[in-house]
């Protein structure tokens, strides 16, 4: 979202925001996130140290659970007239927005809002997020700023052990968006704040230090599972998680490779322990017990992910535009949703419902199309050029792609295609791109020498 030169409401100078004053969750799924996260709205000024919610109207529109909301600060004193030539172009416009069919009764009566934390009580209360649940995520904030603003080692430690209570999951979660949101917006000095405040977290807190343990564990087990490669099978799965000395590393296992604890694993598993007695009996029923736990969450948190990732897909394919709906919504893709994606124009494929096919594909070419280096596009145009002198012309109009990371592009998909000497068609692959090679690094040492 492009940043809004605002005056800082403390020191008056001028400084970049994010400013909204429409959420319409209808055209833009990412526009609830934006609002509660405190992402728009919100002016840190690097002159005075001002932090705080700037005074913005805003309307808020939510067609699957008929919301709509406004928002009216009363900071800013203006009479109902002057609001409504505000607020009344923001309701206009969400109505425009939307087909006939789905224009409902609430739009004809916008619930009106006191205060801004009543607007998110609503949206948050359609969730199944009760006030208290509201209650306890404020405090997480309020805490989060005020850690922010204390630059003493030591007078963080002390605010830390005073607040370890609410230093959890969620906690981390929250902590994780904003950091996010700060690198996103290029506010530097604040994403460097952040890592030295998430350092002493891990350090100082429990939740912290089992967290940093069980990323510790993860690249273990991931580093394990990678040397066994293509030869990983059920059997050696169990017998590192066998092997396994701790509850983390069991579920770094879990998390890793789900798909190969099936019903003929826990077969094996139970078949050792039939087999044993004594001590070692109980440790392998204890390690069963864990992994069908640790199964069960993950199928859990997999099944909230698909749902999540249904939701969103399905209001995207609402839109008559569906490749500028992709676009405009890229950050709030996930590889669930990407995978969602790829299995849903399958499944209407096999239905034969072009319609619903015809915008998946629009989709995911748009995906790609993001996802794709715009090296590897290139070499993709390179490699059908009929000569080398058309690969030549082609690199003069492309000249400021040349690069040394354009060269190892090729170098590696070279490597990887000689790689496969019995496949014909990576053969021909390799012959072609090394012949492309040979053109680009000729052309790039003429381009150095100038």
């Amino acid at each position: 979202m492009p940043q809004t030169q605002i005056a800082c409401p403390r020191c008056k100078q001028i400084i970049p925001a994010n400013v909204e004053q429409l959420f319409d969750v209808t055209a833009d799924p990412q526009a609830k996130q934006r609002l509660l996260s405190g992402q728009s709205n919100f002016a840190r000024c690097p002159h005075c140290g001002y932090q705080g919610r700037l005074a913005t109207p805003i309307v808020y529109h939510d067609n699957a659970n008929e919301l709509l909301l406004t928002f009216f600060p009363s900071e800013l004193m203006l009479p109902v007239n002057e609001q409504e030539k505000i607020i009344g172009p923001l309701i206009k416009k969400v109505t425009d927005n939307l087909p006939p069919e789905k224009r409902k009764g609430y739009l004809l009566n916008p619930q009106a809002n006191l205060t801004y934390e009543s607007m998110l009580q609503t949206i948050l209360g359609k969730d199944g997020i009760t006030p208290e649940m509201l209650k306890e995520q404020q405090e997480r904030v309020q805490f989060l700023e005020r850690l922010m603003q204390v630059t003493t080692k030591d007078v963080r430690s002390e605010l830390i052990k005073q607040n370890e209570k609410i230093i959890d999951e969620q906690f981390f979660a929250l902590f994780s968006r904003i950091a996010q949101s700060a690198m996103q917006s290029g506010q530097e000095q604040m994403a460097r704040a952040l890592i030295d405040i998430q350092t002493q977290l891990l350090e100082e807190t429990a939740y912290g230090r089992q967290l940093k343990e069980s990323v510790g564990e993860l690249e273990a087990a991931q580093h394990v599972l990678q040397e066994a490669g293509q030869s990983l099978t059920r059997e050696k799965l169990l017998d590192f998680v066998l092997e396994s000395k701790t509850d983390a590393r069991i579920r770094a296992y879990v998390s890793l490779a789900r798909a190969g604890m099936d019903y003929l694993f826990f077969q094996t598993l139970s078949e050792k322990i039939d087999k044993t007695s004594g001590d070692e009996k109980t440790r392998l029923e204890n390690i069963r017990e864990k992994l069908l736990q640790y199964t069960n969450e993950a199928d859990k948190q997999a099944e909230a992910r698909y749902k999540q990732a249904q939701e969103f897909l399905d209001k995207l394919l609402e839109q008559d535009d569906i490749e500028k709906a992709t676009r405009e919504n890229l950050e709030g893709f996930t590889q669930d949703s990407v995978d969602l994606a790829q299995q849903m124009l399958r499944q209407a494929s096999e239905k034969n419902d072009y319609t619903r096919m015809g915008k998946l594909q629009k989709m995911i070419q748009v995906l790609q199309a993001a996802s794709t280096p715009p090296e590897v596009m290139l070499i993709e145009q390179l490699i059908q050029a009929p000569d080398d002198a058309t690969v030549e012309e082609m690199l003069k109009q492309n000249e400021s792609m040349v690069s040394q990371q354009l060269l190892d592009y090729m170098s590696n998909l070279v490597a990887q295609m000689e790689s496969q000497p019995d496949n014909p068609e990576a053969k021909a692959m390799g012959e072609k791109l090394s012949q492309v090679y040979k053109v680009a690094l000729k052309f790039s040492m003429k381009k150095n020498m100038e």
